[in-house]
């Protein structure tokens, strides 16, 4: 049985900016993955209209600084994925937090790539003011994470 967890998304002053539940279905060294589903229609800015029943899996490493959601449609197609850049996240007493650094990558299901959000990730980064490891880790994990997607490694190989 998937144990449920509460995941914490939070701000660089540690304060929460989104929670939910998900299912941890699979722990494999660093790698933590979730399931879930959103319980309800969602209209996000970037991805339109999120429908109720689509299917989340997603990917933390608590040793890397991003994460990978896989989101598929409630009959089953690939959506797309969504990857946030992040400090490396803990996962402690059934919750996993991480720190959100504001700067996302988008890639549809055709592959094709948006970069999202550098305008905020540089304005929260003078509001919060992040300290020089953090803005060159958020660079070096950007390029890390291009470089999954380019060369369609893990997760990035997984459609089913």
């Amino acid at each position: 049985m998937p144990e449920t967890v509460t995941i914490n998304a939070r701000k660089f002053d540690n304060s929460i900016h989104r929670s939910w539940s998900a299912d941890l279905i699979e722990r494999r060294g660093q790698l933590l993955v979730f399931k879930g589903e959103f319980e309800s229609e969602v209209s996000h800015p970037d991805l339109g209209i999120i429908e109720k029943g689509t299917v989340s899996h997603e990917y933390y490493w608590l040793d890397r600084w991003f994460n990978v959601f896989r989101f598929h449609e409630p009959a089953g197609a690939l959506r797309n994925y969504y990857c946030n850049i992040n400090l490396p996240p803990r996962f402690e007493n059934g919750v996993l937090d991480y720190i959100d650094l504001d700067l996302d990558v988008l890639v549809w299901s055709d592959f094709s790539v948006n970069l999202l959000d550098r305008d905020d990730f540089e304005a929260n980064a003078a509001v919060f003011g992040y300290p020089v490891e953090v803005l060159s880790g958020a660079e070096d994990a950007l390029r890390i994470l291009t470089g999954m997607i380019e060369e369609r490694r893990f997760p990035f190989d997984l459609a089913a």
